[in-house]
């Protein structure tokens, strides 16, 4: 069953935060995980949320969306993207 990872991030210092970019997207798919949505414009339809950075992440299963999210290579871009950004990150299962 594939596994998804929803963030939501707001870019407070976009210079760390290319740093945090340039590196992530070649451990996502070493982790077998691909990009369904990478930034681009939000319209808010219901509700009183703040959209900011949308980030949605496929991953085959969460055992590998697991492996990727606590492994020691995201863990330290994990550091970076903190640093630079504030956001809530989600797994989820999907069907």
């Amino acid at each position: 069953m594939p596994a998804y990872i929803y963030a939501n991030v707001e870019v407070t210092d976009t210079a760390t935060y290319e740093t945090y970019r340039q590196e992530v997207p070649a451990l996502i798919a070493a982790h077998g995980g691909r990009y369904l949505v990478r930034g681009g414009a939000v319209t808010v339809l219901e509700g009183g949320g703040v959209p900011h950075r949308q980030v949605i992440l496929e991953f085959p299963d969460m055992a590998h969306l697991q492996a990727f999210y606590r492994s020691p290579e995201y863990q330290r871009l994990v550091k970076i993207r903190q640093s630079a950004s504030n956001g809530t990150l989600f797994a989820i299962e999907g069907v």
